[in-house]
């Protein structure tokens, strides 16, 4: 593993190993200089967010082999282009994020603060009124 930190400040935890994420593929939210797209937000994928983000022009749902890429279902963790969780904020479609195991990168793109908003993991957390809980 890496001594990669995530946006808590402590070491970056796994996202996902099924379906298997990251820029890399190694279940993390790493990042490098390749990773253009900066896919460094772990996040649990809603139906509400697949179709916001298919009618945005980028497809999440449909499996793309060549990229190992499996299609998504409501439930998986992924990592997310930062900038494009940051376009779902803003929509107000955002997905819930994982903050132990999204990558400091991320606090380029959107604060610390709009990401606790919408963690599972933070007690600052407001998605329980977010979805009716």
């Amino acid at each position: 593993m890496s001594n990669a930190k995530n946006v808590l400040g402590g070491e970056l935890q796994e996202c996902s190993s099924s379906p298997l994420t990251g820029f890399y593929r190694d279940g993390c939210c790493n990042t490098g200089p390749e990773d253009l797209g900066v896919h460094t937000v772990c996040v649990v994928v809603t139906a509400e967010f697949l179709a916001f983000s298919q009618a945005q022009g980028n497809d999440l749902s449909t499996p793309m082999p060549m990229y190992r890429f499996p299609g998504l279902k409501p439930g998986d963790r992924w990592c997310l282009c930062a900038e494009r969780w940051k376009e779902a904020l803003h929509a107000g479609k955002a997905p819930a994020v994982i903050l132990a195991a999204t990558h400091e990168a991320t606090l380029n793109h959107v604060t610390l603060e709009e990401l606790e908003i919408y963690a599972l993991d933070s007690e600052e957390s407001e998605l329980p009124d977010i979805f009716g809980s």
